[in-house]
């Protein structure tokens, strides 16, 4: 009887000590999010608006939500600027219109505010799926969170104004609800019907075995289309019929440092589009084939995470454009690499950690300068050693011009490899049962 009251008592002084220190970590991950966002706020605050939130791909999304409202059928000739264009779907234009019905002051501050929530709750969702629970969960969502804040694609899509955020929320929600749910799969539809990109999801469901959920996906987009088509059918047409989202030059520059993807760096390297056509097309195949095999082999051995986030890794690289601010999927990247560290021991404790620090380092805002009007402005590594780097450098990059100009897709070939190997390892060594975390 004595052994077990001490047994009891020494169960008991255990969880008490873990309770402590799960409030000790989530007192510290909050004071750490509290002092990143503060120092975003101030950064904003103590710079001319242009350098910190300019809204620029925000202003096109509300002329255009004006153009449906007034000129519908000038949607895909209407210039904001020379040479810039409203380039998603009509579908997203419906949106728009929506949208441009609110006040432009109180539009812009909207959409900063959604962009960074739909980041905090991607890591949110994210860690819910890995298994965290409890005080743990939220100690680590807000310590993550306050990294991923000060990483460049996160804040230049808030500076812009850009949906990616959004997206990607809506996406990994979607992915991570649970296989009974009877509408999982419309997240991944409907961003798709916004913005082509995440039609790779379809296809990764469809290899998993989550037949279900792939046809309500597919559903979900052509119920977008449909849409389009009822609301602004001149429009559509000339979206859908006339291949205009099939040609990449009408999103913008292929070579520009700030396309981050296979087909930018080929055009770079081989000295300019039509050049690296071909090398473009033949590696977009392999890697797509690749990355969806990784992506169903690690979903099938009980890791569906790094699962779906192989798939959007795989998406970032074939896409023929991928903006810096399309990186934000570096968010759950975070999350993961967190994870694998807490759970791992020893030597793999620390070479997860390396990683994901790293990772955070490459991707990180770092500022471009330190002194003067544009001191402690966040930047991002992006041709960090190119110096003026007039536009017709691009093709004629040497040294560490080559890596800082293609720094994302490098370090996001990187990421692909090592998910490519623990795929494999997956596949051959059956993983454990995944345990809660917290």
């Amino acid at each position: 009887m004595a052994r077990a009251e001490s047994g009891l008592a020494t169960k008991a002084g255990a969880q008490r000590a873990r309770s402590r220190a799960g409030g000790r970590a989530l007192a510290w991950s909050a004071a750490a999010f509290a002092l990143a966002l503060a120092a975003y706020v101030a950064d904003v605050a103590t710079h001319p608006i242009r350098l910190t939130l300019g809204w620029f791909d925000l202003n096109i999304y509300n002329h255009a939500g004006l153009i449906v409202r007034h000129a519908p059928d000038t949607l895909y000739t209407w210039h904001f600027l020379p040479g810039v264009q409203y380039l998603y779907t009509p579908f997203a234009a419906l949106g728009f219109a929506a949208g441009s019905l609110l006040p432009w002051s109180v539009l812009r501050w909207l959409m900063t505010v959604a962009s960074l929530a739909a980041m905090v709750f991607t890591v949110w969702v994210t860690f819910g799926q890995l298994g965290w629970r409890g005080r743990s969960r939220a100690a680590a969502v807000l310590g993550v969170s306050a990294v991923a804040l000060w990483t460049e694609p996160v804040l230049r899509s808030v500076q812009v104004g850009q949906i990616e955020l959004l997206l990607m929320a809506l996406i990994a929600w979607d992915l991570c609800q649970s296989d009974d749910r009877k509408w999982k799969g419309a997240g991944v539809g409907l961003a798709a019907g916004i913005k082509l990109v995440p039609l790779i999801f379809i296809p990764y469901l469809l290899l998993a075995g989550k037949r279900r959920q792939a046809a309500v996906a597919t559903a979900v987009f052509a119920g977008t289309v449909a849409a389009g088509f009822a609301a602004l059918p001149h429009a559509s047409a000339q979206w859908w019929l006339t291949g205009y989202f099939l040609h990449s030059g009408n999103v913008g520059d292929v070579g520009s440092l700030l396309n981050q993807s296979l087909f930018g760096l080929v055009a770079r390297v081989a000295g300019g589009v039509r050049a690296a056509t071909g090398t473009w097309l033949g590696l977009a195949a392999a890697v797509t084939a690749l990355g969806l095999a990784a992506a169903v082999a690690l979903h099938r051995r009980g890791r569906a995470v790094q699962g779906w986030l192989m798939c959007a890794l795989t998406g970032l690289l074939v896409s023929p454009i991928s903006w810096d601010h399309h990186w934000v999927w570096i968010v759950p990247v975070l999350v993961v690499l967190a994870d694998a560290a807490v759970r791992a021991r020893g030597a793999a404790r620390w070479a997860y950690g390396a990683l994901a620090a790293g990772v955070a380092a490459l991707f990180g805002a770092w500022p471009d300068h330190w002194a003067g009007p544009g001191a402690l402005v966040p930047h991002g590594l992006l041709g960090f050693f190119v110096g003026p780097h007039p536009v017709h450098e691009k093709y004629h990059l040497y040294g560490l011009q080559v890596m800082s100009w293609n720094l994302y897709v490098l370090a996001g070939l990187a990421l692909f490899a090592l998910a490519v190997v623990a795929a494999a390892r997956a596949w051959l060594i059956p993983a454990e049962p995944r345990l809660q975390a917290g």
